[in-house]
């Protein structure tokens, strides 16, 4: 091994550390290849070549690793995703904690090509829905996000997420509930949102399926309006299966911090990365994203 490359794994080493004991490393290989979807023959493979991911050591020698670890990976496979070398992907992931506790701001930062629109309420009801109805009529075995920021806008859409629960592999609501249900498949599993999280500002659609991957995702802007239709919206929305898997991901990582042991629940299987979207979708995004414009103007 080259000293260049010895140095980049000690730094590594020293940044991923950070504190972190064995106390909170619970998770063996096989899990960690289960969330990441990341054989654990490529695990081993990274981890001789780059020190990543590091993985804490029990006294018998066996490897356990953190939630931070998981993230990592998915990280890496994200960069990767978006053209970077695999060493560069895993330096770049392996920088301490940047997670905003926002699925729009870490969506943007993971594509920043995401054009972001101005939206109203009743446009991103409408786009809502339509995300909704379609998932219902044609995706099979979706993992699906919802924000509602609070309770009572996730009543008044409780029927067609419960609707859309029956026959998904998971469905996962972000809401200001004080006592959120007990977690059941079938049913929508309800993420109580803290009085300080991003996520009370923000409004997510995420239907994460092989045949119809779609994600809108929203941030409210703050003040400026008079009445619940007149609320606006900083919006991105996408039908790219990258784009949708990594806010699916994100999603779900944030799931974990705020309400550990999901996963476990839902049975939740690891997602293979999906294809990238062609030219032809791009410019048909891009034309959609006008159309959109032109609507919500004219209301």
């Amino acid at each position: 091994m080259t000293k260049p490359m010895q140095h980049f794994q000690q730094n590594l080493g020293t940044m991923r550390r950070g504190g972190q004991g064995l106390g909170n490393a619970t998770l063996t290989i096989g899990d960690l290849a289960h969330r990441t979807g990341v054989p654990i023959s490529t695990l081993r493979s990274w981890e001789r070549r780059y020190g990543f991911p590091e993985p804490r050591r029990q006294p018998g020698g066996h490897r356990r690793y953190s939630e931070a670890d998981v993230e990592s990976v998915l990280e890496v496979l994200a960069r990767r995703r978006g053209g970077l070398s695999l060493a560069a992907a895993v330096q770049r992931a392996d920088v301490p904690q940047a997670r905003s506790g926002s699925v729009f701001a870490d969506l943007r930062r993971l594509h920043p090509l995401l054009r972001p629109q101005v939206l109203s309420r009743r446009t991103l009801v409408s786009m809502s829905h339509a995300i909704e109805d379609e998932c219902a009529a044609r995706a099979a075995d979706p993992v699906l996000f919802g924000g509602f920021q609070r309770q009572r806008f996730l009543s008044a859409s409780y029927d067609r997420w419960r609707e859309l629960a029956r026959t998904a592999q998971c469905t996962v609501v972000f809401v200001d509930v004080a006592d959120p249900a007990p977690a059941r498949r079938g049913v929508p599993v309800e993420v109580a949102i803290p009085p300080d999280s991003p996520l009370n500002r923000e409004w997510l659609v995420v239907c994460d399926a092989a045949d119809l991957p779609a994600c809108l995702v929203a941030v409210e802007r703050p003040g400026g309006h008079t009445g619940p239709m007149a609320r606006t919206f900083e919006a991105v929305w996408s039908v790219d299966p990258q784009v949708v898997r990594d806010a699916s991901r994100i999603a779900a990582a944030l799931a974990d911090e705020l309400r550990p042991g999901w996963r476990e629940v839902v049975d939740l299987p690891p997602q293979p990365d999906p294809p990238g979207a062609s030219e032809d979708l791009y410019r048909a995004t891009l034309l959609f994203d006008r159309m959109v414009a032109y609507i919500d103007a004219a209301r």
